[in-house]
């Protein structure tokens, strides 16, 4: 059975029930760009080494525009990891939901709150795809399975992100983190690299605001 894309499952665990995020969109925006490349470098579509990324395997369109998105960018300029994953995060956030709300995972609810101008909101139409986008990630941290190297990379979104609460787990967060930091290490080399490349940007955005 088709997995659905990386970036898919870590939008849905990045929000809670009602659809308000539960981290800031720019810090997610970049983690669902992440996530795309981190999907093609699992499937072997593209190559990622020492800060530098190319096309090695099939160019075909997925019908996913996110990943569809990164692997012509990469395609048309091989080189600087950093640079497909700073511009697909331009749009990111909204592709994923547009998807989701495709798909029927997510409903569009507009409300009015005491009188003001309405408010949108995209919610879960079913609780269950949340509990089935984070069950890899609470079995890695339990040891119920063994993790692949999907379930590694988000692991290690999940810990980039700080969205260790959400998986439910009765650990003390510290040690969350640092077993979901310890999976994605173990994913693969380019796991461990695409994380670390996540995780710099995201902390490059959050200093920008300061300057």
């Amino acid at each position: 059975m088709n997995r659905p894309p990386l970036h898919h499952d870590l939008y849905l665990i990045a929000h809670d029930q009602s659809g308000k995020p539960l981290t800031h969109q720019s810090s997610m925006a970049l983690g669902l760009a992440g996530a795309a490349l981190l999907d093609l470098a699992v499937d072997g579509r593209v190559a990622v080494a020492r800060g530098r990324v190319a096309v090695s395997g099939d160019v075909t369109r997925s019908g996913d525009p996110v990943i569809d998105d990164m692997l012509a960018r990469i395609a048309r300029e091989p080189g600087d990891i950093r640079a497909p994953v700073k511009k697909v995060a331009e749009s990111a956030y909204e592709r994923t939901r547009a998807d989701l709300v495709a798909a029927g995972v997510l409903v569009q609810v507009t409300k009015r709150v005491m009188g003001l101008l309405p408010t949108t909101r995209y919610q879960l139409a079913d609780g269950a795809a949340v509990v089935r986008a984070s069950s890899g990630a609470r079995s890695a941290v339990e040891g119920w399975k063994q993790p692949d190297a999907r379930c590694a990379a988000l692991c290690g979104l999940i810990a980039v992100l700080r969205l260790e609460a959400e998986l439910y787990l009765d650990h003390p967060s510290s040690q969350l983190v640092g077993r979901l930091r310890e999976i994605a290490r173990t994913g693969s080399r380019e796991v461990a690299e695409l994380i670390g490349v996540v995780e710099t940007l995201i902390a490059e955005a959050a200093l920008s605001v300061y300057r």
